[in-house]
Protein backbone atom coordinates (compact mmCIF):
# COMPACT_ATOMS: atom_id res chain seq x y z
CA UNK A 1 0.00 0.00 0.00
CA UNK A 2 1.64 3.21 -1.05
CA UNK A 3 1.46 6.35 1.59
CA UNK A 4 2.48 8.82 -0.93
CA UNK A 5 -0.07 11.87 -1.19
CA UNK A 6 -0.38 12.92 -4.24
CA UNK A 7 -0.07 16.74 -5.71
CA UNK A 8 -2.57 18.91 -6.50
CA UNK A 9 -3.57 21.84 -8.54
CA UNK A 10 -3.41 24.05 -5.46
CA UNK A 11 0.21 22.27 -5.05
CA UNK A 12 0.83 23.55 -8.49
CA UNK A 13 0.26 27.38 -7.50
CA UNK A 14 3.63 26.84 -4.53
CA UNK A 15 5.83 25.91 -7.18
CA UNK A 16 8.42 28.54 -8.63
CA UNK A 17 8.83 28.39 -12.08
CA UNK A 18 7.41 26.30 -15.17
CA UNK A 19 6.09 22.76 -13.94
CA UNK A 20 2.90 20.48 -14.42
CA UNK A 21 1.07 17.81 -12.27
CA UNK A 22 1.58 14.52 -14.24
CA UNK A 23 0.69 11.27 -12.46
CA UNK A 24 0.24 13.14 -9.31
CA UNK A 25 3.45 14.53 -9.03
CA UNK A 26 4.97 18.09 -9.87
CA UNK A 27 7.05 17.89 -12.83
CA UNK A 28 9.57 20.62 -12.94
CA UNK A 29 11.01 22.00 -16.32
CA UNK A 30 14.22 23.47 -16.77
CA UNK A 31 14.56 26.81 -18.36
CA UNK A 32 14.51 27.40 -22.06
CA UNK A 33 17.62 27.80 -23.99
CA UNK A 34 17.44 31.11 -26.29
CA UNK A 35 17.36 29.76 -29.50
CA UNK A 36 13.48 27.64 -28.42
CA UNK A 37 12.77 30.83 -26.50
CA UNK A 38 12.76 33.09 -29.22
CA UNK A 39 10.91 30.54 -31.62
CA UNK A 40 8.03 30.40 -28.68
CA UNK A 41 7.70 34.02 -28.43
CA UNK A 42 7.67 34.64 -32.08
CA UNK A 43 4.65 32.20 -32.57
CA UNK A 44 2.93 34.03 -29.22
CA UNK A 45 3.56 37.12 -30.93
CA UNK A 46 2.12 36.08 -34.32
CA UNK A 47 -0.78 34.74 -32.10
CA UNK A 48 -1.51 37.42 -30.61
CA UNK A 49 -1.31 39.33 -33.46
CA UNK A 50 -4.20 37.19 -35.08
CA UNK A 51 -6.24 37.19 -31.96
CA UNK A 52 -6.16 41.10 -32.14
CA UNK A 53 -7.78 41.09 -35.86
CA UNK A 54 -9.88 38.31 -34.94
CA UNK A 55 -11.20 39.75 -31.50
CA UNK A 56 -11.27 35.54 -30.88
CA UNK A 57 -8.95 33.62 -28.37
CA UNK A 58 -6.03 34.68 -26.79
CA UNK A 59 -2.40 34.16 -27.30
CA UNK A 60 -0.57 32.01 -24.60
CA UNK A 61 3.11 32.53 -24.05
CA UNK A 62 6.10 30.20 -21.86
CA UNK A 63 4.64 29.35 -18.77
CA UNK A 64 1.21 29.46 -18.16
CA UNK A 65 -0.82 26.43 -16.90
CA UNK A 66 -3.71 24.63 -18.41
CA UNK A 67 -5.83 22.60 -15.82
CA UNK A 68 -7.27 19.78 -17.43
CA UNK A 69 -8.95 16.38 -15.90
CA UNK A 70 -7.36 13.51 -17.15
CA UNK A 71 -6.63 10.30 -15.32
CA UNK A 72 -2.48 11.02 -15.36
CA UNK A 73 -2.57 14.66 -16.01
CA UNK A 74 -3.72 17.61 -14.48
CA UNK A 75 -2.23 20.41 -16.06
CA UNK A 76 0.01 21.28 -19.28
CA UNK A 77 2.46 24.12 -19.57
CA UNK A 78 3.10 24.48 -23.31
CA UNK A 79 5.78 27.07 -24.87
CA UNK A 80 3.06 28.48 -26.75
CA UNK A 81 -0.85 27.96 -27.08
CA UNK A 82 -4.03 29.01 -28.13
CA UNK A 83 -6.58 29.23 -25.70
CA UNK A 84 -10.79 29.75 -26.36
CA UNK A 85 -12.44 30.49 -23.44
CA UNK A 86 -12.40 32.52 -20.09
CA UNK A 87 -9.44 33.52 -18.51
CA UNK A 88 -9.04 34.92 -15.33
CA UNK A 89 -6.45 35.37 -12.60
CA UNK A 90 -6.43 31.36 -11.96
CA UNK A 91 -5.00 28.68 -14.18
CA UNK A 92 -6.38 28.50 -17.59
CA UNK A 93 -9.48 25.95 -17.42
CA UNK A 94 -9.14 23.08 -20.04
CA UNK A 95 -7.00 22.40 -22.63
CA UNK A 96 -5.71 24.98 -25.55
CA UNK A 97 -7.55 24.50 -28.54
CA UNK A 98 -3.32 25.12 -29.72
CA UNK A 99 -0.77 24.16 -28.13
CA UNK A 100 3.19 24.63 -29.02
CA UNK A 101 6.15 22.24 -27.85
CA UNK A 102 9.60 23.58 -29.14
CA UNK A 103 11.91 21.30 -28.11
CA UNK A 104 15.09 22.05 -26.15
CA UNK A 105 18.61 20.47 -26.33
CA UNK A 106 17.50 17.41 -23.97
CA UNK A 107 14.02 16.72 -26.03
CA UNK A 108 15.96 14.39 -28.19
CA UNK A 109 16.27 10.40 -28.46
CA UNK A 110 14.18 7.62 -28.18
CA UNK A 111 13.17 8.40 -24.42
CA UNK A 112 12.03 11.81 -25.45
CA UNK A 113 10.14 11.11 -28.42
CA UNK A 114 8.17 8.65 -26.46
CA UNK A 115 6.97 11.08 -23.91
CA UNK A 116 6.38 13.77 -26.31
CA UNK A 117 4.63 11.44 -28.11
CA UNK A 118 2.67 10.65 -25.12
CA UNK A 119 2.08 14.12 -24.41
CA UNK A 120 0.75 15.05 -27.57
CA UNK A 121 -1.68 12.19 -26.85
CA UNK A 122 -2.58 13.78 -23.18
CA UNK A 123 -3.35 17.15 -25.28
CA UNK A 124 -5.49 15.36 -28.24
CA UNK A 125 -7.48 13.54 -25.17
CA UNK A 126 -7.42 16.95 -23.42
CA UNK A 127 -9.07 18.60 -26.14
CA UNK A 128 -6.39 20.37 -28.14
CA UNK A 129 -6.95 20.53 -31.74
CA UNK A 130 -3.34 21.05 -33.21
CA UNK A 131 -0.56 20.44 -31.53
CA UNK A 132 3.34 21.79 -33.09
CA UNK A 133 5.90 20.16 -32.34
CA UNK A 134 8.94 22.42 -33.60
CA UNK A 135 12.48 21.09 -33.99
CA UNK A 136 15.06 24.26 -34.63
CA UNK A 137 17.85 20.88 -35.28
CA UNK A 138 15.89 19.41 -37.83
CA UNK A 139 15.22 20.53 -41.69
CA UNK A 140 11.39 19.03 -40.50
CA UNK A 141 10.97 22.29 -38.44
CA UNK A 142 7.51 22.01 -37.92
CA UNK A 143 5.76 19.14 -37.36
CA UNK A 144 1.84 19.58 -37.16
CA UNK A 145 -0.27 17.04 -35.00
CA UNK A 146 -3.85 17.13 -35.33
CA UNK A 147 -6.46 15.22 -33.30
CA UNK A 148 -8.10 13.87 -36.76
CA UNK A 149 -4.93 12.22 -37.74
CA UNK A 150 -2.57 12.19 -34.65
CA UNK A 151 -0.25 9.92 -36.36
CA UNK A 152 0.44 11.76 -39.65
CA UNK A 153 2.11 14.89 -39.13
CA UNK A 154 2.12 17.89 -41.65
CA UNK A 155 5.90 18.83 -42.23
CA UNK A 156 6.79 22.52 -42.93
CA UNK A 157 10.53 23.63 -43.52
CA UNK A 158 12.45 26.90 -43.82
CA UNK A 159 10.70 29.00 -46.66
CA UNK A 160 6.86 27.72 -46.16
CA UNK A 161 4.44 28.32 -44.05
CA UNK A 162 3.17 26.21 -41.41
CA UNK A 163 -0.46 26.66 -40.25
CA UNK A 164 -2.53 25.35 -37.28
CA UNK A 165 -5.93 24.14 -38.70
CA UNK A 166 -8.42 24.18 -38.02
CA UNK A 167 -7.57 25.25 -34.57
CA UNK A 168 -6.44 28.35 -35.87
CA UNK A 169 -8.52 29.23 -38.53
CA UNK A 170 -6.75 31.60 -41.35
CA UNK A 171 -3.37 32.05 -39.21
CA UNK A 172 -0.19 31.22 -40.91
CA UNK A 173 3.40 31.70 -40.13
CA UNK A 174 6.54 31.77 -41.54
CA UNK A 175 9.09 28.82 -40.34
CA UNK A 176 11.74 31.52 -41.08
CA UNK A 177 10.28 33.81 -38.16
CA UNK A 178 11.18 30.92 -36.02
CA UNK A 179 14.64 31.53 -36.42
CA UNK A 180 17.01 34.56 -35.00
CA UNK A 181 17.60 36.87 -37.98
CA UNK A 182 21.31 37.46 -38.55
Amino acid sequence: MSTKVEATIDDLYKVEGKAELVNGEIVKMSPTGGLPNYAAQEISFSLREYSKRRKKGYAVGDNAAFVVNLPNRKSFSPDAAFYVGDITMKFFEGAPVFAVEVRSESDYGPKAERAMAKKRADYFTAGTQVVWDVDLQSDDVVKVYRSSDPNSPKIYRRGEMAEAEPAVPGWTMAVDDLFVKE
